[in-house]
């Protein structure tokens, strides 16, 4: 089948649009990405997502013209693939949306109540005529799990190595996590989780620093001319998140913009340089990962593929290697996939089980009481031509 995945992730800089060809079923499936593109948001766009994750800085009105608006982008970007690929809507099958993650709420006790993606898929399906399987989440969370990170399943289906465990590490605005059992073993299970704060406190800290023209620490520059302040990061690595077992997941509710404001004011107070300052919140990631790794890894690990926007910070890519040594640390690129567009792959490869009425996740990757058949299905125009090729061809 030739589906789209469509993703935009914590971070909230584009949308990551993944036209791929995926075959069989699990254990012997196969993905693979025809094209790929990134379609950054409008100016002004990110910080409306952002206010809109703000309880107090927006209503329902503006959450309710937001999902909408991101529905028109995501078909766009949808439309905008297909023709970069050459081919027609009616060529393409179906469309797994993740949409935009507007809040996640984790209890005390670290139980998911509920969770909020949004971008409409009546939108997506109407204006490109492909049906669209989205609102992945919820049905895991309704058995209990944490809804998240789906990308794990992806993670199980297609990166197991033959022989010794492998962590697969995504960092994005959140980290997470997947420790992957070998091929070779048949009686342990995947463990999955999110490790805590990826690019997310790094990002809004340059972006308060440079009062809005710098998003980013580019390929972690800044960071590299700071000196870390051992003391001040091992304070950081107290909050109550890290210390939490899995499965766990969390968010922009935990880990924000005000956050960051307050670590760098706190820096600043201790008189460190900005560049201190996100060396030091770049060694709070790299050192948050590398503490989950010591106390959570169900057995040793053989080795670390990283994937998201954090494997192109050199300085992060740096302390990993240097903390999980002597494991080696690899990029998705070396075993045969895109970091870029990893997710929108996995949220392609969810809505492909989901059409066929398959799981879209382990148990026992987020702690769910049972594996369950995730997403909302969004008839497009090609919806019973879909059913009469699936199911009676």
């Amino acid at each position: 089948m030739r589906i789209i995945g469509l993703m935009s992730g914590t971070s909230a800089d584009g949308i990551d649009a993944a036209l791929c060809e995926i075959e069989g079923a699990p254990p012997q499936i196969t993905a693979r990405i025809i094209k790929a593109l990134t379609f950054p948001y409008p100016e002004g766009f990110q910080q409306w997502i952002f206010d809109c994750c703000e309880p107090n800085l927006t209503g329902v009105d503006e959450i309710c013209r937001l999902n909408v608006e991101l529905g028109n982008l995501f078909a766009q970007a949808a439309q905008h693939t297909i023709e970069a690929a050459e081919l027609t809507a009616a060529e393409i099958d179906l469309i797994g949306s993740h949409g935009q993650t507007i809040w996640h709420h984790v209890e005390e006790n670290g139980h998911v109540h509920s969770t909020m993606q949004i971008s409409e898929a009546a939108v997506i399906a109407e204006q490109t005529g492909v049906t669209t399987v989205s609102n992945f989440r919820p049905r895991d969370i309704a058995a209990g799990g944490q809804g998240a990170p789906l990308t794990a399943y992806a993670d199980w289906l297609l990166l197991r190595h033959p022989d010794h465990w492998r962590a697969v590490q995504n960092i994005g605005g959140i980290a997470n996590v997947t420790f992957l059992p070998p091929l070779s073993d048949t009686e342990s299970t995947p463990i999955a989780f999110d490790t805590g704060p990826g690019n997310i406190l790094i990002d809004a800290a340059i972006n308060y620093m440079t009062g809005g023209e710098q998003p980013y620490d580019v390929d972690g520059s800044i960071a590299s001319a700071g000196t870390v302040d051992e003391q001040w990061v091992r304070g950081r690595l107290f909050h109550p998140y890290f210390r939490r077992k899995p499965p766990k997941t969390t968010g922009r509710e935990v880990f924000n913009q005000k956050m960051a404001v307050n670590l760098v004011d706190q820096g600043r107070r201790r008189k460190m340089s900005d560049h201190d300052i996100i060396a030091g919140m770049t060694a709070v990631t790299a050192r948050s990962i590398s503490a989950a790794y010591e106390r959570f890894a169900p057995a040793p690990i053989g080795e670390v593929v990283i994937g998201g926007g954090g494997a192109r910070n050199r300085t992060l890519m740096r302390m990993l290697r240097e903390d999980l040594a002597p494991t080696p640390v690899l990029t998705h690129e070396e075993v045969g996939i895109d970091s870029d567009f990893k997710e929108a792959l996995a949220f392609a490869l969810l809505a492909h089980e989901t059409w066929h009425h398959r799981p879209g996740t382990l148990a026992a990757l987020t702690g769910a009481q049972h594996e369950s058949v995730l997403g909302q299905i969004t008839p497009g125009s090609n919806y019973a031509a879909l059913i009469r090729k699936t199911w009676c061809g």
